[in-house]
């Protein structure tokens, strides 16, 4: 299996309670992507509380092989996460290993 994790930075926000609003959003539509990718086998999604560490958010996924990751990549689901997210990075980092 497939550990993929992915950390990002947000650009600045107005105010707190608009970061934790758009990270919420986030987080909810990365939540149902497990319901509509048949590769995804699990996620899991943090939002940073450490105001001390520069990224925002965490995604974690698990598939049972690396190709998995590019057919989840290219779904179209997937898409319309990326795009609810771009405009908001400021950074990103990916890992992927096997467990």
């Amino acid at each position: 299996m497939i550990k993929h994790v992915v950390i990002f930075k947000f650009k600045p926000f107005l105010n707190d309670e608009e970061k934790l609003e758009k990270e919420q959003e986030i987080k909810v539509a990365l939540l149902a992507l497990k319901e509509k990718i048949e590769v995804l086998r699990s996620i899991e999604v943090g939002i940073n509380i450490n105001p001390n560490e520069e990224y925002d958010l965490i995604l974690t996924t698990t598939f049972d092989k690396f190709e998995d990751i590019e057919v989840y990549a290219k779904h179209p689901a997937h898409l319309e996460v990326v795009a609810l997210i771009k405009p908001l990075k400021a950074g990103r980092a990916c890992v992927d290993y096997m467990i």
